[in-house]
């Protein structure tokens, strides 16, 4: 068996997701704001985040989004594991995974014996629906001032236009506090909103768009209806570039990419008694996966897990894992114990999945969270007029 590579670290506090909110704020004036991103000064901006756009699916599809081609910078990298919550969580914080501590999609936390889901704050998984916002109160659970509430205390107002399910949840009361948050269920109602919103001076507008990355998980990245759905991406916001008040800068991004896996790539736990013996709970997803084990089981999960593998993924303890700094250069506590016991990372063609656990998602065609360019690294694309 071949030696794993070594694992690419996120460039945290130079070109991650994590410096684009601050080097924005400070390109609009905000005091107590770095540019380290060196974004030229503007009255207005707005950022759009498109779920789901990858750097490198944006380069192969220039036919498909010749217009954000077009605005195309150097690309950023988001932080590990590359997934929603823990970008979404970095990008309204500033800190990487290991300091805000929404470390997944799903979490293996101690005390609990199903996953805590954090993009629905509940538990996750078959079995009955069981809110948690009581029990793991999201301000408790991500405590760290979040970007807009620095940028309130000097002025500034962050607008979110988004989902309208988005607004109350857990998720946006651990990370979204501070922003006025407006509802918008499309692509085309977030770009009315902020163009609305952009006629006062001196405005920051974040939009959220969710479907592209939709589209990526039922259908696959290479199918044609992910296509179409960049399609109407690139439509969307090349009209609203060309809408924009004068001086405001329209800035996109993406939380993380994605690959595409065949039913043979993703393994089931329940068809790999090697893999599953000695695992009390998996979190994370399948190509970022936290392993929580038995009591006394470590150990020979660890070996086994790295012998079925270790020739397509990075498979560490927990201690290894934060040693090679994929989580940032602090990793509190907090963090630690929300991330099993093992970690498990795909540099290969593969995911585990658990269709007893979760049987939609053992169907999926497209996955993320893993550390290879596909998934780690985002465009950043600028517009100025």
């Amino acid at each position: 068996m071949s030696a794993a590579p070594a694992p690419p670290v996120p460039l945290y506090g130079t070109r991650s997701l994590g410096e684009l909110v601050p080097s924005l704020l400070s390109a609009l004036g905000v005091a107590g704001f770095t540019n380290p991103l060196a974004i030229e000064p503007a009255a207005r901006v707005c950022l759009v985040l498109v779920d789901g756009l990858g750097w490198e699916l944006l380069q192969a599809n220039p036919g498909s989004a010749p217009f954000l081609n077009s605005i195309a910078r150097e690309p950023l990298t988001v932080g590990f594991p590359a997934t929603t919550a823990a970008s979404l969580s970095s990008l309204a914080t500033g800190v990487p995974p290991g300091e805000h501590g929404l470390v997944g999609y799903t979490m293996a936390l101690p005390g609990y014996d199903r996953a805590f889901n954090t993009l629905t704050w509940s538990l996750y998984g078959v079995g009955p629906r069981v809110e948690l916002v009581e029990e793991l109160v999201p301000e408790s659970f991500q405590p760290l001032p979040t970007l807009a509430e620095r940028a309130a205390g000097a002025s500034m107002r962050i607008y979110h236009l988004g989902p309208a399910f988005h607004e109350w949840s857990g998720l946006t009361r651990a990370i979204g506090r501070g922003e006025r948050f407006h509802a918008a269920d499309s692509l085309e109602a977030v770009t009315e909103g902020a163009l609305r919103l952009l006629n006062a001076p001196r405005t920051f507008v974040f939009g959220y768009h969710p479907r592209l990355d939709a589209a990526g998980h039922v259908h696959g990245v290479a199918s044609q209806a992910w296509a179409d759905e960049l399609v109407a991406v690139d439509h969307a916001v090349r009209l609203l570039a060309e809408q924009l008040p004068k001086k405001t800068l329209l800035v996109v991004s993406g939380d993380h990419g994605m690959v595409d896996l065949r039913p043979e790539e993703r393994l089931d736990l329940a068809d790999h008694p090697d893999l599953a013996a000695g695992v009390r709970i998996l979190g994370g997803e399948p190509r970022a996966r936290y392993v929580g084990t038995v009591p006394g089981a470590t150990g020979d999960v660890l070996t086994a897990w790295r012998s079925r593998l270790g020739h397509r993924m990075w498979v560490w303890t927990r201690e290894e894992a934060i040693a090679t700094g994929i989580f940032g250069p602090q990793v509190t506590d907090r963090a630690r114990e929300r991330m099993g016991d093992i970690v498990a990372a795909a540099y290969g063609r593969v995911g585990v999945v658990e269709r007893k656990v979760d049987p939609a998602q053992a169907r999926l065609n497209g996955h993320h969270g893993s550390l290879t360019p596909a998934e780690l690294l985002v465009p950043l694309l600028v517009y100025g007029n």
